[in-house]
């Protein structure tokens, strides 16, 4: 008989690995073992992914916001107007990842105008200038549901927007990406790029939000307190 306490058995310290984590590594494995790229190359590309965020988005909005002529070429040729902000679109392995090479696009909001974006497909984003998506953005709920009722899903993220506002949903894939330019709030007057780049969140370049002088990206959310508190 084993004295082997099946009761005290320590559980895993993270949860069951999902089928898309399994085709992960079998395809990035298979990549490697083919001489696709090296398991270097592959730990260099995810610390960059993992670290660059949409500062360098907010930057070109606030620029654009100050600058008309480079608002026009932000319009007209994104990916210009991008490496003029500093953005990269072949870091940091000198050549890109494939789901970098599209075409890019920068939607203007106007007064009768709101754009959102989303991915119905999987969720295509541009990573290089927006950082990696939110995981809301790669839920089937959002994905599904932003091209159906898009007024009732901006309300969700506390959104509401005049029924004169039309609102068009642009949605990325393989060829086309896609990031949003929100009017310039009133209250802004005389700020600096510095100061206008703050006040530019990820949530105003996807859409579902709307930029505002006392809402900052290092704006502290405040949380719900406990139902059932713990009485110490």
């Amino acid at each position: 008989m084993s004295d082997h306490d099946h009761a005290r058995t320590v559980k895993p310290m993270v949860d069951e690995i999902t089928d898309f984590e399994v085709l992960e590594i079998a395809l990035r494995e298979l990549c490697i073992e083919k001489g696709l790229f090296t398991a270097e190359q592959h730990r260099i590309m995810t610390e960059y992914a993992e670290q660059i965020g949409p500062t360098p988005a907010a930057r070109l909005v606030a620029k654009a916001w100050l600058d008309p002529e480079f608002k026009k070429l932000a319009l007209t040729d994104a990916i210009t107007a991008s490496k003029e902000i500093g953005v990269d679109w072949l870091e940091p392995t000198g050549f890109g990842t494939p789901s970098d090479f599209c075409a890019f696009k920068i939607l203007e909001d106007t007064p009768q105008l709101h754009h959102v974006i989303v991915c119905c497909l999987c969720s295509c984003y541009p990573r290089p200038i927006l950082g990696n998506s939110p995981e809301w953005y790669r839920t089937p709920n959002y994905r599904r549901r932003i091209v159906r009722w898009p007024r009732p899903v901006l309300a969700e993220f506390g959104l509401e927007l005049p029924v004169d506002v039309e609102v068009r949903v642009e949605d990325s894939n393989q060829k086309h990406r896609f990031m949003v330019m929100p009017m310039r709030p009133k209250g802004t007057e005389g700020w600096t790029e510095d100061q206008l780049t703050e006040i530019i969140t990820r949530d105003c370049l996807i859409g579902v939000a709307l930029p505002k002088p006392a809402v900052t990206t290092n704006v502290i959310t405040a949380t719900r307190p406990a139902i059932r508190p713990v009485v110490e």
